[in-house]
């Protein structure tokens, strides 16, 4: 049953993408708390593994031969992209407040347009170009403080795996061509815990009763953002839902502020501003090339 069914169709994609945002910045901070005391690679490895099996459901609903890709060589390519920018994600994770992990997340949408004129060859302008720009230079205002401390390395590997997720949305929208959304889902959660399995085993260690609740939190609250998410594409246009993902350094800063007294410097939400406004540029003004 869909909560937001009476209403339009555009309020339903801004209600489903402030949704998908707090889910999703409070299981970056439930995996924060976890890399603690587990080792980032196991907790990557455990989180889409109970990913799975939050979706194993539709799995035995469709049956075996629903779930059968019509792609394999591309859902391969894309279980191998997520999982390495998931392994310098989740390196990162530990030693990077939320807010700039959320502000360095805005960059994705700059390199999905660098993506698809690369490698999809589509055709681009100065605007684009402009935007792109833009949006690097909020990058620098971000990471110069880091920078000028000690967890700039850290801020390079999340910038370094924009790209790679960048890369692997692009491939799902290939995937859209051959396979249903619930069978790239199943195949995106199945093969990134297989991928995680061997840099995850050295480190290995079992967890406690509290840690195994926060892995299986971990699954089921991932398998909602990404609903609300998919929810959000499906009732309005990217860009007229791109101004509201703003909120979620938001509600990174809140829970990073709670649960490990992070206080966001003002150049993180100056960086954030700063390339936030370019994403949604770009996109408004794809939206209007789309339409003109």
């Amino acid at each position: 049953m869909d909560p937001f069914a009476r209403l339009p169709r555009a309020m339903q994609g801004i209600l489903y993408t402030l949704l998908a945002g707090l889910l999703l910045t409070f299981l970056n901070a439930i995996m924060r708390v976890l890399v603690q005391t587990l080792d980032v690679y196991q907790v990557q490895c455990l989180r889409y593994f109970f990913g799975a099996v939050v979706v194993l459901p539709v799995v035995l609903r469709l049956g075996l031969a629903g779930c059968r890709t019509q792609a394999l060589k591309l859902q391969l390519w894309r279980g191998v992209t997520h999982t390495l920018g998931l392994a310098l994600w989740f390196t990162a994770l530990p030693f990077v407040p939320l807010s700039d992990i959320a502000a360095i997340g805005f960059t994705t949408p700059l390199f999905i347009m660098l993506g698809a004129v690369m490698f999809l060859g589509e055709k681009t302008d100065a605007r684009r170009w402009a935007g792109v720009a833009l949006g690097f230079l909020g990058v620098c205002v971000v990471m110069a403080p880091a920078f000028a401390g000690t967890g700039g390395w850290a801020m390079l590997l999340l910038l370094v795996s924009a790209p790679l997720f960048a890369a692997s949305f692009l491939i799902a929208k290939a995937l859209t061509r051959h396979d249903s959304p619930a069978v790239i889902v199943i195949w995106q959660a199945g093969m990134v815990a297989l991928f995680s399995l061997p840099i995850a085993i050295p480190g290995w260690t079992w967890p406690s009763t509290w840690e195994w609740t926060l892995l299986v939190t971990c699954g089921v609250i991932g398998s909602l953002g990404h609903f609300c998410l998919t929810r959000a594409f499906a009732a309005a246009d990217i860009s007229a839902a791109q101004p509201f993902k703003f909120v979620e350094l938001i509600w990174a800063s809140l829970w990073g502020f709670v649960i490990f007294s992070d206080v966001p410097g003002v150049w993180t939400f100056v960086g954030a501003a700063i390339i936030f406004g370019a994403t949604t540029w770009v996109a408004r003004a794809e939206r209007r090339r789309n339409s003109g």
